[in-house]
């Protein structure tokens, strides 16, 4: 049992987005290790053939479960979207997506039924927070609108500025003719943008941040599970990328503000698999 509890948890994303899930776990999980998987190399998956993205999550997957991982935390939007279902039947781990989180929350905070969603065009193609809204809350009015630019910003480092701003105020314009009174940031890259969507939208709309929600739904399980990490124990933290390692590094220690260590390149994606340590 101390050895399942003390197993790291992996975490998946398409680049730098899910370390604002990362910045969560290190909140409110500061004993759990974690492997993150950063699938650079395909950056960004909104425009991407969805069967070709399933393709990556179920590689991603099935190298963390190797690994050792006791919980899988898909760290993306668009993953969720479209792989979660057959993640949960193919791996026997506790598997936690960041949508449903999300969506709670945002029914949650909604005074109006009305809610935007901020999300990759594979997201809002997929219709899953739409459906899922719906489902819970028939009556709530679902505003959907894909952001491509943030994603590549992001990624660059750029989280503000002019270019920024001006790319917020074109996204938030159908949202705002619609008067949602809540938006969730439908994309793990997002909330690095949070200062500039904030300060569009004003104070009169919530934005949720669907990182937070996740990783308390995470730990809930852990407890139900009884698979928590022991108390007082030092975790590790490793980072796997499959494209630029040292571009991750950099981007990820200003992000978290702190030197996150090593990455190492794991292409996963190739026969003869490319390693290196940076």
């Amino acid at each position: 049992m101390n050895d399942k509890r003390n197993a790291p948890i992996g975490v998946f994303d398409s680049g730098v987005g899910g370390l604002t899930v990362v910045l969560e776990m290190l909140k409110q999980l500061p004993e759990e290790s974690f492997i993150y998987y950063a699938d650079t190399a395909h950056v960004p998956y909104g425009p991407r053939d969805p069967e070709e993205l399933r393709g990556f999550a179920d590689r991603i997957t099935e190298f963390l479960v190797k690994q050792g991982c006791k919980m899988i935390i898909i760290a993306c939007n668009t993953s969720t979207s479209l792989s979660y279902d057959l993640l949960k039947q193919k791996y026997d781990l506790p598997l936690v997506g960041v949508i449903e989180p999300g969506v709670d929350k945002a029914l949650e905070a909604t005074a109006n039924k009305k809610i935007g969603i901020f999300a990759t065009q594979a997201t809002v193609n997929s219709g899953v927070f739409q459906r899922m809204l719906k489902a819970k809350s028939p009556e709530t009015e679902v505003t959907a609108q894909s952001c491509p630019l943030f994603v590549p910003y992001v990624e660059a480092g750029v989280i503000s500025g002019q270019e920024i701003e001006k790319a917020v105020r074109l996204y938030y314009r159908p949202l705002q003719e619609k008067g949602v009174d809540s938006l969730i940031l439908g994309c793990t890259h997002y909330p690095f943008l949070l200062p500039v969507i904030s300060y569009v939208t004003g104070p009169g709309v919530q934005i949720i941040n669907p990182a937070r929600e996740t990783v308390s739904r995470a730990a809930e399980i852990l407890r139900e599970l009884n698979i928590q990490a022991e108390t007082g124990r030092q975790p590790e933290h490793n980072y796997f990328v499959s494209g630029n390692p040292e571009q991750f590094r950099k981007l990820g220690s200003m992000f978290l503000q702190q030197d996150i260590g090593k990455v190492e390149k794991n292409t996963l994606f190739m026969q003869d698999q490319d390693c290196q340590t940076y």
